[in-house]
């Protein structure tokens, strides 16, 4: 079942219930990715009801009890980040696909601006200038993500060190994390147990967590302490990563001017790389024909 049609189901159903109920079916159209991923019990203390209470809902949807309703949820949800089912969408619409994407990419940089305030923004770069390691964490799309910001600090002067999958699994990498640091994690749908799991190791040896997500239903969340949310909506290839990537450059700009003559002396080392001419080509000395 697509997003849509789940939510035309809830949306029709709504209609004839009681109160109680309809607050109940209210709250998943307004929180489907976040009702998909938490437990019953989750759901029923954020909305202050019983257990049977949500069961019951789940019987007036036409299901028949609340783990088949979690089900679908979860069903709807990941339809809208597998690649095979977009691209047969995108075949049955018969869309303007690079207008729809134009209109997409330009829409997820708002919503992710607007989701920032300036007190984020000064805590994230509380917790990076004052931690001794900042570890950048990110697997598949999500660690383009990660590897940007990881580039960026190091081209700052800054201690940091990039954690994907690679010869080591993240639980291995993450062992090295220490109490005085910081791990910075990005991760878009669909979310991955080993970064969870890297992420909680983190936590317990004391290190600061910020997240990088599309949604509080990311399970880092729970560990996280500063949360950043992006929006990452795409017609093809899962989720888009312009939005992550336009936050990093945004986070990691503002840092570089708050941190001042360090930040400074870091970049004027950077342009004499720039300037090795047994690395890159002579400037002044290109010849176009």
């Amino acid at each position: 079942m697509e997003p849509k049609d789940l939510q035309e189901l809830l949306r029709e159903k709504m209609d004839d219930m009681p109160k109680k109920a309809k607050r109940v079916v209210e709250y998943l159209l307004s929180n489907m990715r976040e009702a998909a991923f938490k437990s019953i019990g989750e759901v029923a203390d954020e909305l202050e009801v019983s257990k049977a209470q949500l069961v019951r809902v789940a019987r007036m949807l036409g299901f028949e009890g609340y783990s088949e309703l979690k089900e679908v949820l979860q069903q709807a949800i990941l339809e809208q980040v597998n690649p095979a089912a977009m691209l047969t969408k995108v075949l049955k619409n018969r869309q303007d696909l690079p207008t729809q994407i134009l209109e997409l990419e330009h829409a997820n940089l708002e919503e992710t601006w607007k989701q920032l305030t300036p007190e984020k923004v000064s805590s994230f770069c509380d917790i990076i200038s004052s931690s001794t390691i900042t570890y950048c964490m990110g697997w598949g799309i999500s660690s383009l993500v990660a590897e940007s910001l990881y580039m960026r600090l190091r081209v700052m002067g800054m201690r940091s060190v990039l954690l994907k999958r690679s010869s080591l699994t993240l639980q291995e990498q993450t062992r090295s994390v220490g109490p005085d640091d910081a791990v910075v994690v990005c991760e878009l749908p669909s979310f991955v147990l080993e970064v969870t799991e890297s992420v909680a190791l983190a936590k317990e040896q004391g290190a600061k967590i910020i997240t990088m997500t599309d949604s509080p239903a990311a399970p880092i969340c729970k560990y996280s302490d500063l949360q950043f949310f992006v929006s990452a909506a795409s017609p093809m290839f899962g989720s888009s990563i312009l939005g992550p990537l336009f936050l990093v450059h945004l986070l990691s700009s503002v840092l570089a001017v708050n941190m001042g003559d360090k930040v400074q002396l870091a970049l004027e080392k950077q342009a004499q790389f720039l300037h090795d001419e047994r690395i890159f080509h002579p400037i002044f000395g290109l010849k176009y024909t």
